[in-house]
């Protein structure tokens, strides 16, 4: 019988998106850009969710360059990888502020096992978008920056997600990453589709290392309740 890791992992290597972007946006697949990204997370997988237990999705926007992009695993820097899951990264060791706050939150928790083995972490969209910014680099970008790319994507976002609900996860709560415009489309996705039966918002992790470094300890005291509460 196979378990989440063997599910995560197929899903992972199965991620393709074959539609159309508008011109100038760059569609960002870790898993068929680069064997270090598949390799560290199926690792990853196999270390914290070779098992059955009941876990909730929580659902960020869509993977950014320097986390996910790398590792293949959501809100997980090469950093927060090799210090807090102990886990080898062959590449750049590179730091993303989001997971920084979230491996600060995990340990609130209790710790990077306990952690996973109750939640899942992806994303509404589970690749990311780059576009060139005026100074010549690529630069992050939303699913929802672009009306084209939403209706681009609108259909593999709702595949994906179903996808990912039939691996096994909890459907009762979803935790949704960001209470501003991915919430909004989330709370509208899940009223046509009926995913979940409850969403609960939290701020996003960039707003809150971007905006509100300083009372970061309140931002986790309010996931940690609200993770509490499920």
């Amino acid at each position: 019988m196979s378990t989440f890791a063997d599910r995560i992992i197929s899903f992972n290597q199965n991620l393709e998106f074959k539609g159309t972007l508008p011109a100038g946006i760059r569609i960002m697949n870790p898993f068929k850009e680069s064997p270090v990204a598949l390799q560290s997370s199926s690792t990853f997988y196999r270390k914290y969710y070779n098992d059955e237990l009941p876990r909730h999705l929580i659902l960020g926007i869509n993977p950014g360059r320097f986390g996910s992009g790398l590792t293949g695993i959501s809100f997980t820097d090469p950093k927060r990888l090799v210090a807090n899951c102990d886990i080898d990264f062959p590449g750049p060791m590179t730091h993303e502020p989001s997971s920084e706050y979230i491996y600060e939150m995990i340990k609130a928790f209790g710790g990077v096992a306990q952690f996973y083995q109750q939640f899942y972490i992806h994303s509404i969209c589970p690749l990311g978008f780059t576009i060139m910014g005026e100074n010549g680099k690529e630069t992050n970008y939303n699913y929802y920056d672009n009306k084209a790319l939403l209706t681009a994507v609108y259909p593999f976002i709702v595949k994906n997600i179903q996808t990912q609900i039939a691996m096994g996860f909890e459907t009762d709560v979803c935790f949704c990453f960001g209470t501003g415009k991915n919430e909004s489309f989330f709370r509208k996705l899940n009223e046509e589709h009926r995913f979940f039966k409850q969403i609960i918002a939290l701020e996003h992790p960039r707003y809150i290392m971007q905006y509100k470094s300083r009372s970061r300890q309140e931002y986790i005291d309010k996931y940690l309740k609200a993770f509490a509460g499920k």
